[in-house]
This record gives structure tokens, sequence and C-alpha cells, in this order.
């Protein structure tokens, strides 16, 4: 067990270093010298350099200790010093590795917003595969949700982006494209992480609800050569049993198999899903 033990912290460093390299150049060398706000406490830590002259590695970790103190009980314990680890990292290499290369400064601004975005989502994906965070919003995140379960994510954490990204157009950038470039490095961020995390295997999830499920089922896989599943169903308003053809697949071959099976049965039923990763044969394996 000792043993697995201090591979798995090696692995941890290992990771840790590689995604801090990755956000501290995101975050130095494009966004810092880049007139657009950033959302988490990398946002804010950058309207703090920009007010105060803090180094944004320093305010980064400075944020963070009022926040791990007010949330330490709502998060797990192994989660909370993983986090703490990654933090005190990340911080490192923003303040003193970053500075090493050379900043984009002066550039296209909508170029370095996809570099923020891209290099920054990478990092923070790598981080979230081994089970930590950068702290900050993260643990916000977590205790907001919870005190309020019935509160999505999603919505925690645009609530979260938007007001930074707001603060920092307001009292430092004061234009529009900032606001805008500001979004557009949000949203490509979130987009990396999900591709990270989950593959580029995202695909669709289909389920056909027919009473000629065999049939819809045949068609599915002489088109496509995807295998389908046939759950037995019945409707609550007839009473009828119906089949439900569950199918996944990937993206461009649902339109066709929606098509097919509305030829098959034009009374079909069919739910069409996102799936954000298949695993298994005629997939990627696990």
């Amino acid at each position: 067990m000792r043993r697995w033990n201090i591979k798995g912290l090696a692995a941890d460093l290992a990771v840790d270093v590689l995604a801090s390299i990755l956000i501290s150049l995101g975050v130095y060398n494009f966004a810092l010298y880049s007139d657009f706000p950033v959302a988490g406490f990398s946002g804010i830590a950058i309207i703090l350099y920009h007010f105060l002259g803090l180094p944004v590695g320093a305010g980064i970790l400075l944020l963070n200790i009022p926040v791990a103190v007010l949330c330490c009980r709502f998060l797990g314990r192994e989660f909370f010093f993983r986090s703490v680890k990654t933090t005190v990292i990340s911080s490192f290499f923003i303040d003193y590795v970053a500075p090493c290369f050379p900043v984009y400064e002066g550039g296209n601004i909508v170029l370095a917003a996809v570099c923020v975005g891209g290099l920054c989502g990478v990092g923070y994906a790598l981080i979230f595969m081994r089970g930590s965070s950068t702290g900050g919003q993260d643990f916000i995140t977590v205790s907001i949700k919870k005190v309020r379960p019935h509160i999505t994510l999603g919505i925690i954490n645009f609530v979260l982006d938007m007001l930074t990204i707001t603060a920092g157009s307001v009292l430092v950038y004061r234009n529009m494209d900032g606001f805008i470039c500001g979004i557009i490095i949000t949203y490509i961020m979130s987009s990396v992480i999900d591709k990270v995390l989950y593959g580029v295997d995202q695909g669709k999830l289909s389920l056909i609800v027919t009473e000629k499920g065999p049939e819809v089922a045949r068609q599915i896989d002489e088109f496509s050569g995807r295998g389908s599943t046939i759950l037995k169903g019945i409707g609550s308003y007839s009473g009828r049993e119906k089949s439900v053809v569950l199918c996944a697949c990937n993206n461009k071959q649902m339109y066709a198999i929606k098509k097919l099976a509305r030829q098959v049965d034009p009374k079909a039923f069919t739910i069409i899903m996102e799936s954000n990763e298949v695993l298994g044969e005629g997939f990627k394996g696990e």
C-alpha cells in the first residue's frame, strides 16, 4: 500500500507540474498582458495586479486563504489537501516560471483569448482528472452546492464567472471588446475541459419508442453497423406494449438513424440525447 501511495503522489505531482505550466502560460503570458478579463480567482488576482502591483500567483494564494478557512468544512479532506497542494504549485509557476517565457503583448486580442481558453482548459482538466482543483472558485462552488443542492453547478459557475468578468471589464479594462473576449475565454475553457475529461468520442444516444422495435433495430444495424438494445415498455395512456430501441452512435450517424426510424414507423417517438462518452464494442475501450 505504501508503494502505491508513493507512485500515486509522484503521478499527482507530475500532473500538477504539467498542468501548472499550461495554466501559468495562459494566465501570465497571454491574459495578464491583454485587454480582457478572466474568470475565477485568476481574474481577481489580475485585477489586484493592475491596482496594487501584487504578483498574480501571490494574489491567488492570498485570496485562497480566507476561502479555504470558510469552506473547508464543506469539502472532503482528501479533495481539500489535494487542492491546496495544486494551488501552491500553480501559483509558484505563475510567478516564477511563466516570466521566463515571452509574453504575447499587443497582438490580436481574440487570438490571445483563444490561447488562454485552450491552455487553461487543458491544464484545469488534467488537474480535475486527478481529483484535485486550484481552489478558489472551485471551493466556493462546492460549498454553495452543499448549502443549496437544488442549484446546478453550471448555474453557480456561470454566475461566479460573470461576476468576475463584469468586475474586470468595469474596473480595469472598461471596454466591451474585453467583456466579449472574457465570455469567449470562459466558453472555450469549459468546452476544452469537457473534451479532455470525457474524450473526443462524444456522440448521441437515441431512445426510439415504437411498436416495430426489431425492424427499427435491423435497419439501424444495416445502415450503420451499430447494434441496438431493445427494451420492453408499456404506454401509460394506451396500456399497449411497445419497444424502446436504445442506440448509441456518433454525431454524423444520428440524423440518418432518426430518419430510418421515421420511415419504418411514422408514429415512432424518438428521444435524442447528448452522450459525453461511449465505452465498449464499436467505440473506444475503457
